[in-house]
């Protein structure tokens, strides 16, 4: 597997994807070897773990990156893709739109390759024009070259279909069983108590739309507070 930060980090929901799937298919009697990029956690220094060669069974393997804002995530896919084309493997399972962008590396040496596509990522703001363009190039990249391609969504199918006429396979998300926790723990924390607080839960970038949120708070009269 490729196109993930790193396992064990959780810095995203592609590396909770990878790291969940690995995990589980090790239990099913597969042997699964796991390609991280080398570098910082996206949360900063004071979360960064040594690194690791094997983690829950899976074997992880760390690749060159160059360390610099919008070549670390290129050049680590571009060491993952060639690594993954030269090893013993049946299946290279790519993770992502611009990871894919080498996809048909695997395929010219005889691997089947998977593609998961966690999202439209090139209509993301964060990325600038020739940013969009890789993307983009890696999406057709995955339609083009790819045995398989998995989507999370029934929109994306059907974006995948009208867009290339390219059938592709509904597997959403799961979610581990949530383990439950005493109420008490929410307001001797967070001096919160039951039905005062309204909670937004997820990453801090613009598509979740996070400032529209704040914005209409700040309209409300109320006293919860936004949490």
């Amino acid at each position: 597997m490729l196109g993930h930060k790193r396992i064990p980090s959780r810095e995203g929901g592609v590396e909770v994807v990878v790291e969940e799937l690995s995990t589980r298919l090790v239990k099913q009697g597969c042997e699964v070897t796991c390609y991280n990029r080398a570098g910082h956690h996206v949360s900063g220094k004071k979360f960064d773990n040594k690194i690791a060669h094997e983690y829950k069974g899976v074997r992880l393997k760390t690749v060159p990156t160059i360390q610099c804002k919008g070549l670390a995530a290129v050049s680590s896919s571009v060491f993952a893709s060639l690594f993954a084309a030269l090893g013993h493997y049946d299946v290279v399972h790519i993770h992502a739109e611009g990871p894919a962008f080498l996809c048909w590396l695997p395929k010219l040496f005889g691997k089947r390759v998977v593609v998961t596509i966690h999202g439209l990522d090139h209509r993301r703001a964060k990325w600038g024009r020739l940013a969009s363009a890789y993307i983009m190039a890696g999406e057709k990249n995955a339609v083009r070259f790819a045995d398989e391609v998995i989507v999370l969504s029934r929109n994306v199918q059907q974006y995948f279909m009208d867009t290339y006429g390219r059938n592709t396979v509904y597997i959403p998300n799961g979610v581990t069983t949530p383990e439950k926790r005493d109420i008490e723990l929410v307001q001797e924390r967070y001096g919160l108590g039951k039905d005062s607080y309204i909670l937004f839960l997820g990453r801090i970038v613009p598509e979740k739309g996070l400032k529209y949120l704040i914005e209409a708070f700040r309209g409300v009269e109320t006293e919860k507070k936004l949490m």
